[in-house]
């Protein structure tokens, strides 16, 4: 048996290494997933029941997904609705079992070493109706840290230094019906630190908030729990602010596949393309349209500004060194420019141009 074991282990190796990213290598990770597939019986009629009682059609929800995160990163899963995130953090949280592959949470197998995974690993459930609005802050605390089969002064010890990492420690003894839906989102953030884990779940953190408080609360993610509680955490989210401010790298999920992994610039410059704008007086001067004529950038995209300047936008490849020529060229041939810069493709594109690479892809296949 111990053989067994040992030749799994090194296959397990061999495997992150692989989908680790560049450098890694089998330690130092936080989660890794080897081909993860999932699926669940689809909803039918009860005329089709009673026409094929004996039928169970499954849908797939994740499809051989492989990849990994390392200790301390914030990894942002991005794609539609419907892509299987929500399924995959279920699996990391031991709530959903995968029906082939493998998942380890900092090196435990979400299968076979449950209880170990949830000693390492919580889900921040983004619903407000999970708190107990009519006991106090820190009543909650209290009850969850008893579940978590804490006693005595080891309670209130621990609950009163969670509050303060969130920064409820004002509010510790206020009714949580009375706080904001952002303090509900850090004594949310509090209740799963409570255990000590090492990785967080969140799923859309941000969705209920306010501009300013999402602003906020983001700054307290990165500051608080990935910089000094040094936690790493997984977020679900269809925010771009989220992904900009607090990713280091993001995997795109759609209909289950893992389609691409990156930082957002690289997954931008992997689709051959990048966006750049220009501030000019004349829009109109033939030499822009000329990049055009010659195919050095595709169609150009113009703004109007105030004082007569237009933001011109375009895309093209080739990265900074392209770029660069376009404006000497543009300056030689007397084009007026008072700023040029690289603008980040809007999330949504990214997301969209991921998704349907993905599917010509599979077309192809």
């Amino acid at each position: 048996m111990s053989g067994i074991m040992a030749r799994a282990d090194a296959r397990h190796s061999d495997a992150v290494s692989a989908i680790a990213p560049s450098g890694g290598n089998a330690r130092g990770y936080a989660v890794v997933l080897e081909d993860i597939s999932k699926s669940f019986p689809v909803r039918r009629s009860w005329g089709a029941m009673a026409r094929h009682p004996l039928a169970r059609p499954l849908a797939p929800v994740l499809r051989n997904v492989s990849c990994a995160v390392s200790d301390g990163e914030f990894f942002g899963l991005l794609g539609p609705n419907g892509a299987g995130k929500t399924t995959l953090f279920k699996m990391l949280a031991t709530l959903v079992l995968p029906d082939a592959g493998r998942a380890t949470v900092r090196g435990f197998d979400v299968v076979s070493e449950a209880p170990r995974v949830r000693e390492v690993l919580a889900p921040v459930i983004a619903d407000e109706r999970s708190l107990y609005w009519r006991l106090t802050a820190f009543e909650n605390l209290e009850l969850f840290a008893a579940l978590q089969g804490m006693r005595g002064a080891t309670v209130r010890r621990r609950v009163n230094e969670v509050l303060n990492v969130v920064g409820l420690s004002d509010t510790a003894d206020k009714i949580v019906g009375a706080f904001s839906s952002g303090m509900k989102q850090r004594l949310l953030i509090a209740r799963a630190l409570v255990a000590q884990p090492k990785i967080l779940l969140l799923d859309e953190p941000t969705r209920s908030l306010d501009p300013i408080s999402a602003r906020t609360f983001r700054a307290f993610l990165r500051e608080e729990i990935s910089g000094r509680q040094g936690c790493t955490v997984l977020l679900a989210t269809h925010s771009a602010d989220e992904v900009m401010e607090l990713c280091n790298r993001v995997a795109v999920l759609d209909h289950g596949r893992l389609l691409a992994t990156g930082t957002t610039d690289s997954l931008a410059r992997e689709l051959g393309e990048e966006r750049y704008a220009l501030f000019t007086l004349d829009a109109n001067h033939p030499a822009l349209a000329a990049l055009v004529q010659r195919g050095v950038v595709s169609a150009l995209h113009l703004h109007g500004v105030d004082d007569g300047w237009t933001r011109v936008e375009m895309e093209m490849s080739g990265g900074m060194e392209r770029a660069a020529q376009i404006v000497a060229t543009l300056v030689e041939q007397g084009v007026p420019i008072a700023r040029f810069e690289r603008v980040p493709l809007p999330l949504a594109d990214l997301i969209d141009r991921i998704v349907r690479r993905g599917d010509a892809e599979a077309s192809r296949a």
